[in-house]
């Protein structure tokens, strides 16, 4: 399947797909890396600037912030605080709304108008507002932004899954293991979930990158990771009081942000060509 996509997708993927790669593996192995502690500060080392410009030290090759706190090793952990999120709350997402699509779309009746009344009302809730007050009235940490956002983002998997299930229960090859007495977990298990799981592999990567966003706009306003967890959207919040003397303590979080975001689409994009061009 790699040799595959490499031999058929465009540069842009090739490049979003190793970016993606090099940024994942650096996350999951930081602890490894000879990195400064991404939370001690320095007051000796206070807003150096990177170290290709005038001032800088190659020590903080990206600069240090208004504590003195490694700017690199403040991006690699947060990239892996952003990662960690957007994985957790994709699975729960993909839990609640996989299970509500299947019910929905295999059993139908009744209990599709249940689930289609869910969908509807999900779908009618303004996501970051729900957020910011689930956070002031829990408390902000890993734990309450993984579980409010992963209740939350479900809708895109339920809406997939629904649609999907109710073209393949009509099948002929659903209706044979129906009729050779294949009880309906099993029917779910062996004949629904291996047919649906292309499209759901390229919803959890769109998934992935939104959760990303959600967690870095309300670290930003402060009620995300709480300080002083390495987070993207952290230290755009706290490098903009001095936005105009050390521009790069925003510069820097908000672009790998955008880079990391945009490669997560470019290679959701090239998961859904894909999947298309097996349909056809």
């Amino acid at each position: 399947m790699a040799k595959k996509f490499i031999k058929e997708a465009s540069w842009p993927q090739l490049v979003a797909a190793a970016f993606l790669f090099c940024i994942t593996v650096l996350a999951l192995a930081a602890p490894l890396l000879p990195l400064a502690d991404p939370n001690a500060a320095d007051l000796q080392s206070i807003s150096l600037p990177p170290a290709w410009v005038d001032g800088g030290n190659p020590i903080h090759w990206l600069g240090t912030d208004a504590v003195g706190r490694d700017v690199l090793s403040r991006l690699v952990y947060g990239a892996r605080t952003s990662i960690g999120i957007g994985v957790s709350v994709t699975a729960m997402a993909a839990v609640i709304g996989v299970l509500l699509g299947i019910l929905g779309g295999y059993f139908g009746g009744w209990t599709d108008t249940v689930v289609s009344f869910l969908i509807t009302a999900r779908l009618s809730m303004p996501v970051i507002l729900i957020c910011l007050a689930s956070v002031a009235l829990f408390g902000a940490s890993f734990t309450v932004v993984v579980t409010v956002l992963g209740t939350l983002l479900w809708d895109r998997f339920a809406l997939v899954t629904r649609a999907m299930v109710r073209q393949l229960r009509q099948t002929d090859y659903v209706t044979a293991a129906y009729l050779l007495g294949a009880s309906t977990p099993r029917i779910l298990a062996t004949e629904i979930l291996p047919g649906i799981a292309p499209q759901l592999i390229i919803v959890a990567t769109l998934e992935i990158g939104l959760a990303i966003v959600l967690e870095s706009a309300l670290s930003f306003l402060g009620m995300g990771v709480p300080p002083p967890t390495a987070s993207w959207g952290l230290m755009i919040s706290e490098g903009r009081n001095d936005l105009l003397f050390n521009p790069w303590l925003v510069a820097i979080p908000s672009l790998a942000l955008f880079l990391f975001v945009t490669a997560i689409n470019v290679f959701g994009d090239s998961l859904q060509k894909e999947a298309l061009r097996e349909m056809k």
